[in-house]
């Protein structure tokens, strides 16, 4: 058998490259932070510019930065093999993150560097990459290209220029573009909230993106006293330790709006129930069960974190852009009885928060009861401001119907069926509201009614949803959705 050299044509492969992964604007500078961590940074500035002919991009560390032959190796296409041994603190592995982040996002990048008080530069053009034609700089193109900080001190800047992916046919918007800059920022604050909370004894991380310091998004909600942190259990795969942490977050009625939006973040509770997964303390995965169990409502305040090592990259399966992973098979079964345990709390934390049949005080209930010669009966209670302004409608056929139909209701009262779900699984009975949002839309449709019985009377008003369920169980939210509408 013979054999010749075959290398691929360089711009086909450089092309190519730009679509390995599945890189959007926050896991590409994920992927370019984990460089600068791994050099030492303490600070980073990241630029996302708006031009007139094109967005560009520059990420700035205090690194160690690199020496000219160290910058020429890392510009290299799979400048390191994935199998060889690593330090515990690189967040690498295929040798592809900078170029295949970069230029997943531009044509053009740069990058100037400054080691020892030496300046190196390089660059790689998609538009003109002949025979694998990497750009060297001159001095004095690096010093005119460079931020005037990397002149007078070490550290690495990758500039993008060209970005195409930024913007639709050569065009970007506005608001486009600020929403494109603003999730980045929200993604960042999470993938790296430990390094930016100094958590976990790693060295604490100072990102600054477009002006705005980035603060540290815990998904967690560790420091709030309604989150219940459960005992860390180390796990071992391949005789390498594992540390899993499970938490239940707090009901919603514990919680302000802004705390539950941002622990929501855009999709929700439900997507983003699960686990949160840790390479070296940066994250790289979240809001999956790995098929262990599916997404439901019960579970959505459930999130496991899990801190993997590097030295375990092959056996979870960590793809190019560090954005997916697969449960090893030896970690499912302790995992999913996790879970199982947790899913059963999280249930209770819902159905601690629902209806009970009780005669307070003051208070008026949805449901009431009563017993007579040994018999319970259970009723749905007329003198409920919501039920009272139906049954006292001025249309008295549809009062009727009304009153028929909460008839068929308290007589179809499924007793049997809820006593046998409830003596066999008692951690998934829940009939309360799930969802915050779910809440103030039930309350915004109940108002005009209420506001009807009370005959316009504000005062009134509030005094009857202090004192009647479901509001009265949630006062403080029911309070700042009626201050926010203007209903003082």
């Amino acid at each position: 058998m013979k054999y010749q050299n075959n290398p691929p044509d360089a711009s086909a492969l450089m092309t190519s490259a730009r679509s390995f992964g599945n890189y959007d604007l926050s896991s590409a500078l994920a992927d370019l932070l984990d460089n600068s961590i791994k050099a030492k940074a303490r600070s980073i500035e990241i630029k996302c510019i708006r031009k007139d002919d094109g967005p560009e991009v520059r990420i700035l560390d205090d690194g160690s930065g690199m020496s000219a032959n160290e910058l020429h190796r890392a510009m290299r296409p799979a400048s390191t093999n994935p199998d060889d041994e690593r330090a515990r603190d690189d967040l690498g592995r295929f040798g592809w993150g900078m170029k295949s982040a970069s230029l997943s996002q531009c044509r053009l990048l740069t990058v100037v560097t400054r080691h020892d008080g030496v300046l190196s530069g390089a660059s790689w053009d998609l538009d003109d990459l002949a025979d694998w034609k990497m750009g060297v700089l001159e001095p004095e193109e690096i010093k005119a290209l460079a931020d005037q900080r990397l002149l007078e001190r070490d550290g690495t800047e990758v500039i993008w220029c060209k970005c195409d992916r930024l913007s639709e046919f050569g065009q970007v918007g506005g608001k486009g573009f600020n929403d494109i800059v603003a999730h980045a920022k929200a993604q960042l604050s999470l993938i790296f909230h430990r390094y930016l909370g100094g958590e976990e004894g790693l060295r604490k991380l100072k990102v600054n993106f477009n002006g705005d310091a980035l603060k540290p998004a815990d998904p967690f909600f560790r420091h709030h006293d309604a989150t219940q942190a459960q005992p860390k259990e180390t796990l071992t795969l391949d005789g390498q330790p594992i540390e899993v942490q499970a938490f239940i977050l707090p009901h919603y009625s514990k919680i302000t709006a802004g705390e539950h939006d941002r622990l929501g973040a855009e999709e929700g509770f439900v997507r983003n129930q699960g686990f949160y997964v840790y390479r070296q303390h940066r994250l790289i995965i979240h809001g999956t069960w790995f098929r262990l169990v599916k997404h439901g409502e019960l579970s959505q305040l459930v999130r496991i974190a899990i801190n993997i090592p590097n030295s375990l990259d092959a056996m979870w399966k960590i793809t190019l852009d560090k954005a997916d992973a697969q449960l090893p098979s030896g970690l499912k079964s302790r995992l999913k009885d996790i879970v199982d345990g947790l899913k059963r709390k999280s249930g209770k934390v819902f159905q601690s928060r629902g209806g009970r049949v009780r005669n307070e005080a003051g208070k008026t209930s949805v449901w009431a009861k009563y017993v007579r010669n040994g018999e319970v009966r259970y009723y749905l209670n007329r003198e409920h401001p919501l039920i009272a302004g139906m049954l006292d409608e001025d249309d008295k056929d549809r009062a009727k119907a009304f009153a028929a139909a909460l008839g068929i209701i308290e007589d179809c009262f499924p007793v049997v069926s809820i006593g046998e779900d409830y003596s066999s699984r008692p951690e998934m009975m829940n009939q309360s509201v799930v969802d915050r949002s779910t809440f103030i839309e039930k309350l915004d449709a109940a108002l005009p009614s209420l506001l009807l019985h009370v005959g316009g009377n504000m005062k009134t008003l509030h005094e009857i949803l202090a004192s009647t369920e479901p509001w009265s169980n949630h006062a403080d939210i029911v309070l700042t959705h009626l201050k926010e509408k203007g209903w003082n």
